[in-house]
């Protein structure tokens, strides 16, 4: 569900407007960006299996540290007191806590039953990626409604926030393309240093956000 975190991310500014984007998308794939990290130490591990899903080659074998959901309710609340205690902002805490666990009930749609509630199970997963069509639907459609709404949350301050943002939704679209459509990873490191790039979207977003304004309170309200 790589486009519909970000997509989660973005909608979420409304709720939080003075929380910065780049830190909104943090916290929509911290699971992801701590995952490569536990690959990479031998803590978790995946396999790659062609034809194991419609979508992904990937056979996530067993990563209760980072998508297990007793672990994920505990990065949640970390992630937001971290939050709240750097910054003081409460409502951008609780919405960047709710947004690490946004992460894994996205994932809970998509995902073969692979994902453990306790430890190593049970497991579950609805499975959307047996059906391509279906998950890239779904993608588009949340990352587009994301889009729609952070838009609304507030206007470009100059060129930067408008083409910076229309160049990162472009770019969005085309690594998930290129996952599609192209030849699965080569090793397990390939994943994790794959997975590590996406410290890239973050940035991206923090930038962008500095480019643009703030709705006021009420305008957030009327929207």
């Amino acid at each position: 569900m790589f486009m519909g975190h970000i997509g989660i991310a973005m909608a979420a500014k409304r709720a939080a407007p003075r929380a910065s984007l780049g830190t909104l998308v943090a916290a929509a794939v911290w699971l992801d960006l701590v995952w490569p990290v536990m690959l990479l130490a031998g803590l978790e591990r995946v396999r790659i299996d062609p034809g194991n899903t419609a979508v992904t080659p990937l056979d996530f074998e067993r990563y209760p540290f980072t998508h297990g959901a007793s672990a994920v309710v505990l990065w949640s609340l970390a992630f937001g007191a971290v939050y709240l205690w750097r910054g003081g902002y409460r409502r951008g805490a609780i919405v960047a806590g709710a947004l690490v666990a946004s992460h894994w009930v996205l994932d809970a749609i998509v995902h073969r039953p692979d994902l453990p509630l306790l430890w190593d199970g049970p497991k579950v997963g609805l499975g959307l990626w047996s059906s391509l069509p279906a998950t890239v639907a779904i993608e588009v459609g949340i990352l587009g409604a994301g889009v729609a709404l952070y838009l609304r949350a507030g206007p470009a301050r100059d060129a930067t926030g408008r083409w910076a943002l229309a160049a990162l939704v472009a770019f969005v679209l085309a690594v998930y393309g290129a996952n599609l459509l192209g030849p699965p990873p080569p090793s397990e490191k390939a994943i994790a240093v794959g997975g590590l790039a996406q410290w890239l979207f973050v940035a991206w977003a923090a930038w962008i956000d500095r480019h643009r304004r703030a709705a006021a309170p009420g305008l957030l309200l009327q929207g």
